[in-house]
């Protein structure tokens, strides 16, 4: 264990202790003189030389060391190496609390994987999105000599890419019999919201055929007008000629618009083909606009010069193509996913005594108190 002072130059406060030294040599204890008559006729010359004198030693004490306490709070004192090295134990949430305690012991300090690292027994949180990561800052906020046990069920969810890897070797637990994480709502099939032009609606039995393969209830829409439709629909723009601004705006705020191959449009700098026939060709272009994607036909949507439209996969990649990116997998086998060490450990801060430093300058502030305000010290 260290000693150390997070903030030397504070000790610089030391010099006040002149301030209650200079208060007990002006104002000392009150004396009342009293004056005989025998003493009148005594030549008051010479008088005796006086000395430098301090009253009330302990109350001086008490005042100077309160000062010096001052400055070493003002110092922020800490010590390193005064750690808990006690175990610890993590659990992910959705483990019964029942089966962790028995598991971990009586006594044993259990505490939830989700921010904060809440304890066991409280109100049970949900299971956060990064396990890996809440994992990683335990382990690293740790003394290096901790030991650490990590319990999970038997599917873990929350994980990353990158394989656990700790600056200790742990303990990893499959508790049996926990739930893991309930499976992920499948994602909905896209809102088609189809604009094209008057008497040129016959691409849009093709996408209609498409939205009808999706679902049992197709949410698909076409309509003649040149509104744009929320921001959670596909825009499908068969409407020849230059794009409206209001099409290219809601784009840039987030949404996906799909134009035909006669629409004219800047497209985005970024743009590439998406996708391509068995010949090569390619069928669709496009890539980022602002905060949504720009895409267009290359085509024209007929058989005769696209013949995909008739192909038995042609929902699917149309429906692959206007879909947001699903994100990677994030479910694993927790006995497949056990931590390797390796990791470089963390130094750890240094622990502020500041606190206790606060309640002793309480007491020894209550002891001066007391002393200074006694009534013995006013009497005759």
């Amino acid at each position: 264990m260290t000693p150390l002072l997070l903030l030397p130059l504070g000790l610089a406060a030391l010099a006040a202790v002149i301030v209650p030294l200079l208060i007990h040599l002006r104002r000392r204890t009150e004396e009342m003189p009293v004056d005989f008559a025998a003493l009148r006729w005594l030549d008051p010359l010479p008088r005796p030389r006086s000395k430098l004198r301090f009253d009330e030693l302990l109350l001086l004490a008490l005042r100077l060391l309160l000062v010096a306490l001052l400055a070493l709070l003002l110092a922020r004192p800490a010590v390193l190496g005064w750690e808990d090295k006690a175990p610890r134990f993590i659990a992910v949430p959705g483990i019964d609390p029942a089966a962790a305690r028995k598991l971990a012991g009586p006594d044993a300090e259990i505490r939830w994987i989700a921010p904060g690292f809440p304890e066991v027994g409280e109100s049970k949180p949900a299971p956060p999105a990064q396990i890996s990561s809440l994992i990683r800052q335990f382990d690293a906020e740790l003394p290096p000599d901790a030991a650490l046990t990590i319990l999970v069920p038997p599917v873990l969810s929350g994980v990353d890419a990158e394989p656990l890897r700790l600056t200790r070797k742990v303990d990893w637990r499959v508790v049996e019999g926990t739930a893991g994480a309930e499976d992920a709502d499948p994602v909905p099939s896209p809102i088609l919201a189809v604009r094209y032009a008057e008497g040129q609606g016959a691409p849009v039995r093709y996408l209609r055929a498409a939205a009808e393969a999706w679902s049992d209830t197709p949410r698909f829409e076409a309509t003649t007008g040149s509104d744009v439709p929320p921001r959670d629909h596909v825009l499908v723009w068969l409407v020849p000629g230059p794009v409206p601004q209001s099409v290219t705006d809601w784009v840039n705020a987030g949404g996906t618009a799909l134009l035909a191959d006669k629409a004219e449009v800047a497209m985005p700098a970024a743009s590439q083909a998406l996708w391509r026939d068995t010949m090569g060709r390619t069928l669709v272009e496009g890539g980022p606009l602002g905060s949504g994607r720009l895409l267009r036909f290359m085509q024209p949507l007929v058989p005769s010069a696209m013949p995909d439209l008739l192909a038995p996969d042609f929902a699917a990649r149309l429906r692959d193509l206007v879909i947001a990116p699903a994100p990677p997998p994030a479910r694993v086998n927790a006995a497949a996913f056990k931590p390797t060490t390796g990791a470089a450990p963390y130094a750890l801060p240094p622990r502020e005594l500041s606190a206790w430093l606060v309640v002793l300058i309480a007491l020894v502030f209550l002891a001066e108190r007391l002393l200074a305000t006694r009534r013995r010290r006013f009497s005759a």
